[in-house]
């Protein structure tokens, strides 16, 4: 009925009052706080073993050797790890020189931005207008959390208008079907599957079926896999070139996922799998679970890959988009 208006701009107008921009602004900002308040609540260990004795460290107002040796003993207990731990430490002694760093505020401040410049260049956002279907290939150790993240990112892109498909790649563990299964079935996506058969052979034909429906973005589950499992790992890369044989550009994102409760374990598998399966991106889980978050800053300086997801709870909407403000925020207030 539209098209019999001659005053399209004035029906616009009209029907699109400024209230309805200001109060999606509104959701928009209201939806934010609710992230950031869960995120500080899922870092709450964390921020506990780490921000909470900042304060008491830094009460003394200067940046001595005794300050630096007790912060290194903090960072390390939280799983900073050392080469991370050795760059805060540098950095704070040198803007504290720099600055006359002399309060506490001062002094938690200054790392508390070291911090972030270290953890910036891990917030990469992920593109996926770049490829139709977009494939994503996602891998990780047993109980990392890789079949939920999967169902929980589904969620996050079909609220971003893009439709989903699932590929149920995961043949080797006996319930992986059926627990992917039900994420599809709770966000009212397609999953493909096969009672049994071979991985490669279940994604290669996940990915025949988005293009002949004009899916927006496939999720590739695998099998999880230790690294130390030399011949299943071998497995993994042979899913790598099975897709790439259903489509030469994929895929398009290979996200490795991450229990945050391993700590520094974390670190070799990041090393492992990329030798495998060349990891573009690091999907962070179960942050809310341990004081260990401080991984985040390892990463950055031992293997730094885009960490494009981070988890801080069991809620549907407890996976979002890295924001390295946020994070540290959330480790330090």
């Amino acid at each position: 009925m539209f098209g019999f208006s001659k005053k399209p701009a004035e029906i616009r107008t009209e029907t699109r009052p400024p209230a309805v921009a200001e109060t999606a602004t509104a959701t928009a900002t209201a939806a934010a706080t609710s992230w950031r308040q869960r995120l500080q609540t899922g870092l709450a260990r964390t921020r506990a073993q780490f921000g909470g004795k900042l304060k008491s460290l830094f009460a003394r107002g200067k940046v001595d050797e005794q300050l630096l040796e007790e912060l290194e003993a903090l960072l390390l207990s939280s799983d900073v790890g050392l080469d991370a731990t050795q760059h805060l430490l540098y950095q704070l002694k040198m803007r504290a020189k720099r600055d006359r760093l002399g309060s506490p505020e001062a002094i938690q401040g200054a790392l508390s931005e070291i911090m972030l410049e270290l953890l910036q260049p891990l917030e990469e956002a992920l593109d996926l207008t770049t490829h139709r279907p977009f494939i994503i290939m996602i891998a990780g150790v047993n109980g990392a959390g890789k079949t939920t993240s999967i169902g929980k990112l589904a969620k996050h892109f079909q609220a971003q208008g893009l439709s989903v498909l699932l590929a149920a790649g995961d043949t080797f563990r006996a319930a992986a079907r059926e627990q992917l299964q039900a994420w599809g079935e709770r966000n009212n996506v397609t999953v493909i599957s096969q009672q049994s058969g071979d991985s490669a052979a279940v994604i290669f034909d996940a990915i025949a079926a988005a293009r002949a429906r004009g899916i927006d973005v496939v999720l590739a589950d695998t099998a999880g896999r230790l690294p130390t499992q030399l011949h299943l790992m071998d497995e993994i890369a042979k899913v790598r070139r099975v897709i790439q044989k259903a489509d030469p550009s994929g895929p398009h994102e290979t996200l490795l996922v991450l229990d945050a409760t391993f700590g520094q374990n974390t670190l070799q598998q990041v090393i492992a799998f990329d030798k495998a399966i060349h990891v573009s991106g690091l999907v962070l889980t179960k942050l809310d679970g341990s004081a260990k978050g401080g991984v985040v800053a390892a990463i950055a300086r031992q293997c730094p890959k885009p960490v494009r997801f981070i988890g801080v709870g069991e809620g549907i909407d407890d996976l979002r988009p890295f924001h390295a403000r946020d994070f540290v925020d959330a480790l330090f207030e």
